[in-house]
């Protein structure tokens, strides 16, 4: 068996997986009255980050969402961003 050099050999690293806030810290609580706490999961142009990057659970994800959705409705988080 031929084995490779060491520069063409690939290093796996290792990817510290994400941990929900809102699991960890029971007193955190998601609601729409909040828009600092939820502006932290919108990107600037105000679209709503994904689980995968903000590392938030299932459960608390759709939360989040909802009342993201909330506070837009009642113009406490803009839908969009006006520059342009």
């Amino acid at each position: 068996m031929i084995r490779k050099p060491m520069k063409l050999r690939k290093r796996r690293t290792y990817i510290r997986r994400k941990t929900c806030r809102f699991c960890a810290d029971s007193t955190l609580v998601i609601t729409y009255k909040d828009p600092k706490t939820l502006r932290y999961f919108t990107t600037e142009r105000g679209k709503i980050i994904p689980r995968r990057i903000s590392g938030n659970c299932a459960r608390h994800q759709r939360k989040l969402t909802l009342e993201i959705k909330r506070a837009r409705h009642i113009a406490l988080l803009p839908f969009v961003t006006t520059d342009f």
